[in-house]
């Protein structure tokens, strides 16, 4: 299938959409294969995994490095690795499924992207990363409580957290806020209107 999507559509230069278009067909090549994605999601490849992933990009647009929890099929890091090539940007991949992982290195290889992928779960990951990481993402991973209590070590040390969430966004800020001060941004998705993409900062714990 052939995007109707344009480099200029998502302001990207011509080679960094062409390998957008090539992580595309390569998704596409291994789903009848490892299963990668949802296949209700297939027919909807750019807006529901490569526009949504690519829209956090500008919300860090200093970052150097970036720690991707929960990879599954490179959503959002891979497509970050790719379009922030051209700024310097080094993503790593968590990600403990080993089909993934294939592909993961696959895309990284044939797009020539600053990708490192960890095959392991990502509570053996995160330690390595406090004081290194200027933001860790997680996209469909877990709810938000979840996230911080993983996250919190680098959250702390001032790493940015970006994570994106559907309409239920508010609900899960109000069960974090049980266990958790945090500043946080509710940033509306250019591919949802219900979806929101949180922004935390400044992490402490109650206890």
């Amino acid at each position: 299938m052939t995007s109707r999507i344009s480099a200029s559509d998502l302001n990207v230069s011509r080679e960094t959409f062409e390998k957008l278009e090539l992580l595309e067909r390569e998704l596409r090549r291994w789903q009848g294969i490892k299963n990668l994605v949802g296949p209700a999601t297939l027919d909807q490849i750019w807006e529901r995994h490569i526009v949504d992933s690519l829209q956090l990009l500008d919300l860090a647009p200093e970052a150097k490095t970036w720690l991707d929890l929960g990879s599954g099929a490179g959503f959002p890091g891979l497509v970050l690795a790719i379009a922030g090539v051209e700024r310097g940007l080094k993503v790593h991949l968590v990600e403990s499924n080993s089909r993934k992982c294939a592909f993961l290195r696959q895309i990284a290889r044939l797009t020539g992207s600053a990708v490192t992928v960890h095959e392991a779960r990502l509570e053996t990951v995160i330690p390595g990363f406090v004081g290194k990481a200027d933001v860790v993402s997680a996209r469909a991973l877990a709810a938000l409580d979840q996230l911080l209590d993983w996250t919190a070590p680098l959250l702390k040390a001032g790493t940015i957290g970006l994570f994106p969430k559907g309409r239920d966004a508010e609900i899960e800020l109000t069960e974090a806020r049980k266990k958790w001060t945090f500043e946080a941004e509710t940033l509306p998705s250019s591919t949802d209107s219900s979806a929101r993409i949180l922004r935390i900062t400044s992490i402490e714990s109650h206890s």
